[in-house]
């Protein structure tokens, strides 16, 4: 047979989530105490009186990150931010984390003490120690695997899967500002590119690109949520967007959703900052990705418990599975709710 013969997929046909869904679906679970394999934002363990939940990421330079504007020290707090709210997305603590680097020749030692600066700052802010690691070369820059260990009580594991009908579809913070942050930091490269004489125009963005930059992990929605005695019925991280993130709570719980347009949240910093580029902040919100906020549903009758928390907006409820996924325009039309999608070059 020539190769001309074999078959052939793209991975873009399939999607990032089809991807993982292809590659895993065959893999059978052998020890008793997994109880949760590829699925969720963490695998979970049973650990005894507790479940142990692991989560694992991999950040390669020029696909999640681009070292021309982004700090090193900037870029150690965001790999574990954005790993640690993989746990805190299943009601649990992070607790340690190992790092492993691919590096090539043209880091030096001082460069790799900046990313390690930022790696052991977000440690000390959210308590998680750093417990091990490996390096190796890279021809190709910089890649930064991390994994991350959290714990969670075993009747207060929140899952993807537990949406019901009716429960109300909350977020916190806001979104669309880290993708608009994006836009604005890749505009100053090009304009660099052409002219490495002009400085950069970044005056007025400050948010937008703190929150591309250097995130912060929610905690302290997990904890107001603890400390209330209200426990999430389906949660998960927003990194990929939220179109996507709530397709994944869709899928995994067997129900549909609807969303008001109007509703989600969105920063007066992420309107300017849309006007500057001529870019709709909505789909921002919606494809944008990186806002690393809690997307999560709770019971109807906590409604006005989560709303006086500050902080936390109701975008919409869960539904019938028959019903599918809607975005509900102002105007009150329906349409449907899409993923932008993911490939691989």
């Amino acid at each position: 047979m020539s190769n001309n013969d074999v078959k052939r997929t793209e991975l873009a046909t399939l999607g990032e989530f089809g991807l993982i869904d292809h590659l895993t679906s065959s893999i059978k679970l052998n020890q008793p105490t997994t109880r949760t394999g590829v699925g969720d934002d963490a695998a979970v363990i049973d650990a005894g009186d507790k479940y142990m939940l692991l989560t694992t990421d991999l950040l390669l330079e020029g696909i999640q990150f681009d070292l021309t504007y982004t700090p090193l020290r900037h870029l150690g707090y965001k790999a574990v931010v954005a790993n640690i709210m993989d746990i805190y997305a299943m009601n649990g603590t992070p607790t340690q984390l190992t790092i492993s680097l691919g590096i090539s020749k043209r880091f030096s030692v001082e460069m790799l003490d900046e990313l390690y600066d930022g790696i052991r700052l977000a440690c000390e802010t959210y308590q998680v120690d750093l417990v091990g690691g490996d390096t190796t070369s890279s021809l190709t820059g910089l890649a930064i695997s991390v994994s991350v260990v959290g714990f969670v009580d075993k009747d207060k594991i929140t899952y993807r899967s537990g949406a019901k009908a009716n429960d109300l579809i909350c977020v916190s913070g806001n979104l669309g500002a880290a993708f608009m942050g994006l836009q604005i930091l890749e505009r100053e490269k090009q304009v660099f590119a052409g002219n490495d004489k002009v400085q950069p125009q970044l005056e007025g963005f400050d948010y937008v690109l703190k929150r591309q930059l250097k995130p912060e992990a929610r905690k302290d929605i997990v904890d107001q949520l603890r400390e209330l005695g209200i426990q999430p019925t389906s949660m998960i991280d927003l990194s990929d967007g939220l179109a996507s993130d709530l397709m994944q709570i869709a899928k995994s719980s067997k129900a549909g959703v609807r969303i008001y347009l109007e509703k989600i949240p969105i920063a007066s910093e992420t309107f300017r900052a849309g006007e500057e580029l001529n870019f709709d902040p909505a789909i921002a919100a919606l494809n944008g990705g990186e806002d690393y906020e809690l997307l999560f549903t709770i019971p109807i009758e906590k409604h006005d418990e989560v709303k006086n928390l500050g902080g936390i907006d109701v975008i919409g409820h869960i539904t019938a599975e028959s019903k599918g996924n809607y975005i509900v325009t102002p105007d009150g039309g329906e349409i449907p709710l899409q993923a932008q999608g993911w490939a691989t070059e």
